[in-house]
């Protein structure tokens, strides 16, 4: 038996960009990093981001374009290769998530939406909120 069925939970690197087929079906991309933590030969605390491309079509586009940058999602679906041939004639192949479901991390949301901006924090005199979400890790940043 074989089954193509995967579940990630990361942050979006970016705000999802919506497109139409030329059939009019609606399609939403954008990058997610999900990173695990693990301890190195040397005993120190390491870390590691994937990177996955996100596709979502028709209504699940339509939910995808309410996310925001950095979002916590989770995310179900099915991993599909697919090549290409760009203008300099060489053959690429990308590995893409083609989303069936999808749900905000709600915690994530809540904690981004209760605290304060970092225009109240200067303010205060408070340090600046840092990139970390509710579990004190940091977002994963890099090349979308």
């Amino acid at each position: 038996m074989q089954k193509n069925h995967i579940e990630l939970a990361g942050y979006l690197a970016a705000r999802p960009e919506l497109r139409f087929l030329p059939s009019g079906t609606k399609v939403a991309n954008v990058r997610m990093g999900e990173t695990y933590r693990f301890v190195g030969q040397d005993g120190k605390q390491q870390a590691h981001t994937n990177w996955h491309s996100l596709v979502f079509y028709n209504e699940v586009a339509e939910v995808a374009m309410t996310y925001e940058q950095g979002e916590n999602i989770w995310v179900e679906g099915t991993m599909q290769q697919r090549k290409f041939t760009p203008a300099d004639g060489s053959t690429r192949t990308v590995h893409e998530i083609h989303v069936k479901s999808c749900h905000i991390v709600a915690a994530a949301r809540i904690e981004r939406e209760t605290a304060p901006t970092n225009d109240e924090l200067q303010v205060s005199g408070g340090a600046q909120r840092s990139g970390a979400n509710h579990h004190g890790d940091e977002w994963p940043v890099g090349p979308a």
